[in-house]
């Protein structure tokens, strides 16, 4: 591990040399390339450091005969080589990605469309409490207010790091609005999340494509629109297909189409490169049915379970009304640490 990380604090020095290069910095694609790289390794370096000085303090506090000093030193090494593990694991090739988030009701009628409403407006409070931007590339109003569904982009640090655990079936056990008689209903919508696909990650044959223009609807199907600005764009060899109406422009639905596009491509072939590696990955949404949950949100109980890591949380109300899914996706990060040092 110590000649692993003498290599990278060489590579950190050659990086921020580079950083300083006029050619570099006149060159936007290589200026982020080498800023990314700089970023992933210079906590990794700093830790190094770190490492390295507590080594010495330990061995000039044996010196000295200075033993509080001694066993501070001794456990600051063994902190820092914990630290060392966890930040020397392998990185997803995602992890410096936006996301690309889609929503969508699935199982409940009316009030999946509208669980799907809540999930969204969790997602833009939890966005606005980590600094990230929210755009929506584009959505489905349902009839009495929810989503049938929305797709949006969220930009920033970490994002993908902690929004890939939201990937899968949600479910909610409520008394719907559409309900009359105080009943609880289960519902369930599914989100998929995306890593945003820039244009050198995925080429695209303009020749696979299928373009189709319509106008805009809206809930009920009453037109929006009296121009034919909605797209509908199939991609031939895989059968995806992404449709966008919320613009006025059909040449900005149209660029919103393709960027969603693309990202669902990257993800179809992430998929397939894991799937050769393990026989048992399972997808994100799978059916949309309840048995296939990853999350449940029970408001009689104010209560949120995370079916993975069998963690239960009683306070519905700052999840999922306030975004506060910090304990959830920390607890999920620990996890998936722990199976990565354990070689899981």
């Amino acid at each position: 591990m110590l000649e692993r990380l003498a290599d990278l604090e060489k590579e950190y020095e050659a990086v921020l040399e580079r950083l300083g290069d006029n050619e570099v910095l006149s060159d936007q694609r290589r200026l982020r390339e080498e800023s990314r790289r700089f970023k992933r390794l210079e906590p990794i370096v700093l830790a190094y450091r770190g490492y390295r000085s507590a080594i010495d303090d330990l061995g000039a506090a044996k010196e000295l005969g200075m033993w509080d000093e001694v066993e501070a030193a001794e456990a600051r090494i063994c902190a820092l080589e914990d630290e060392l593990k966890v930040l020397l694991l392998p990185k997803h090739e995602n992890d410096e990605k936006n996301v690309i988030v889609e929503i969508r009701g699935a199982e409940g009628g009316e009030e999946a469309n509208l669980f799907a409403r809540d999930l969204y407006e969790m997602y833009v409070r939890y966005g606005e409490r980590q600094g990230w931007k929210i755009e929506v590339l584009g959505s489905d109003a349902s009839d009495m207010g929810g989503f049938n569904d929305i797709t949006f982009l969220l930009k920033g640090d970490g994002v993908w790091t902690r929004m890939k655990f939201e990937g899968g079936v949600h479910r909610v056990q409520r008394v719907p609005a559409t309900e009359s008689q105080g009943r609880i209903h289960t519902s369930s919508a599914t989100v998929t999340v995306l890593p945003e696909a820039e244009e050198v990650d995925v080429e695209i044959d303009p020749n696979d494509l299928h373009v189709d223009v319509y106008r805009s609807t809206g809930p009920g199907g009453q037109s929006v629109n009296t121009t034919d600005s909605a797209v509908r764009i199939t991609h031939k060899p895989t059968g995806v297909v992404v449709a966008m109406q919320d613009e006025k422009s059909q040449i900005q639905n149209r660029a919103k189409a393709l960027q969603v596009l693309r990202a669902r491509l990257l993800k179809l072939e992430q998929d397939r490169a894991a799937a050769e590696q393990s026989e048992q990955r399972r997808g994100q949404v799978g059916g949309g049915g309840r048995s296939e949950k990853i999350r449940t949100y029970n408001f009689k109980e104010n209560r949120v379970s995370d079916h993975r890591i069998n963690l239960t949380l009683y306070k519905l109300d700052k999840i999922l009304g306030a975004g506060e899914l910090d304990d959830i996706h920390d607890a999920l990060v620990a996890d998936e640490r722990a199976r990565q040092l354990r070689g899981d």
